[in-house]
């Protein structure tokens, strides 16, 4: 009896690891076909469709980089067309600079006023500087409005105030140094002086009169 039982539970622990074997090869193998399948999928090659969309991607943004490439050429070219004296045009506002600074020195030497050769000299002053501003607005480049104008920022730089009652304050009353601009960007700014009330007109104004006897 005993050795039939031994038999026995021999045979049912055989059978049990047989049926434990037998799941894990199962499962061995489904999950070899999943490797297998991924990697079908992963080799799977493009269709003609697909290959088709990416070479019009392709296409597509390298039209469009040409097409922005050429047209900052195109944008290059015309500044430097355009722009493309500025440089000297600059250095060149040193002849006017230094003709009005010849002309005015001319002007306040006492040992030269009313005299023939004194009118002769600023008159060929004159010449000579209307033929340089007629040059230079042939070439875009033109002086800047000053005197009476208010002052702009962009265009005007205020070296100093002046007091007059006239005017109202930040108009320009004197040109220091005339400014240019050349076709829309400024070559250099006019140097001026703008106006502002005297003490006298300030304490006569009638707001700061209320506010004094206010305190």
């Amino acid at each position: 009896m005993e050795k039939e039982e031994n038999i026995n539970k021999n045979t049912d622990q055989n059978l049990d690891k047989e049926s434990q074997d037998t799941k894990i090869n199962e499962a061995n193998d489904n999950h070899n076909e999943v490797g297998k399948d991924n990697d079908q999928d992963q080799n799977t090659p493009e269709t003609l469709e697909e290959k088709i969309i990416k070479l019009e991607d392709k296409v597509a943004r390298t039209f469009a980089e040409t097409e922005n490439q050429r047209r900052r050429y195109e944008k290059e070219k015309d500044e430097a067309y355009e722009y493309g004296g500025f440089a000297f045009a600059k250095e060149a506002l040193n002849l006017i600079d230094n003709l009005e600074r010849s002309k005015q020195i001319l002007e306040n030497d006492e040992s030269l006023k009313n005299s023939d050769a004194l009118k002769k000299t600023l008159e060929h002053f004159d010449i000579i500087h209307k033929d340089l501003i007629s040059v230079f607005s042939k070439n875009n480049i033109k002086p800047i409005k000053c005197l009476n104008e208010k002052l702009d920022p962009n265009f005007h730089q205020a070296m100093m105030e002046i007091e007059d009652d006239e005017k109202e304050p930040g108009t320009i009353v004197q040109e220091i140094q005339k400014g240019f601009t050349i076709k829309d960007r400024l070559l250099r700014p006019s140097l001026v002086g703008v106006s502002k009330k005297s003490d006298n007109d300030i304490k006569k104004d009638p707001k700061i009169e209320e506010n004094s006897e206010t305190k």
